[in-house]
């Protein structure tokens, strides 16, 4: 696989904290409409038995309604991580530009203290001579070698 930058790192964490926080979400909603079914029935049967039970469904009601609130937190808490990956993509599209006009700023200033130092000049004059005469020595032996 790949190696990944840091920024690739942290939007694919991003989008699977998404993920599993869009799942919670799922699974507790779920779960509220499953109480507040249990709410609703327990209440029909608390207005035909008493008042004490029509007590205690209505604190069944207040903890339902209050997790149906949690549940909606959770799923736009997960539309906001999701949106925080996209940033980070974003980011990567600008700073991929930046990142290389900075290497290409540095190749030229690294060229230009390589050519107007004489000392230096003269070295990599060198290195092109030995690098020359290596590339001719190849190329005869590649022709000699297709000839034969």
């Amino acid at each position: 696989m790949a190696t990944q930058t840091p920024i690739q790192r942290q939007a694919a964490a991003k989008r699977a904290a998404a993920t599993r926080k869009r799942n919670a979400a799922k699974r507790s909603a779920t779960a509220t409409k499953a109480s507040g079914r249990r709410t609703r029935g327990a209440a029909s049967g608390a207005a035909r038995n008493a008042r004490s039970n029509a007590r205690t469904t209505a604190r069944t009601a207040g903890a339902t309604t209050a997790s149906a609130a949690g549940t909606a937190m959770k799923a736009a808490d997960a539309a906001g991580t999701r949106l925080g990956a996209a940033a980070r993509n974003a980011q990567r599209a600008v700073l991929i530009p930046v990142g290389a006009l900075a290497a290409a700023g540095e190749a030229v200033r690294r060229a230009a203290e390589t050519y107007t130092d004489p000392r230096r000049r003269a070295r990599q004059f060198d290195r092109f001579e030995r690098r020359g005469a290596k590339a001719l020595v190849w190329g005869r032996r590649s022709v000699a070698h297709r000839t034969r």
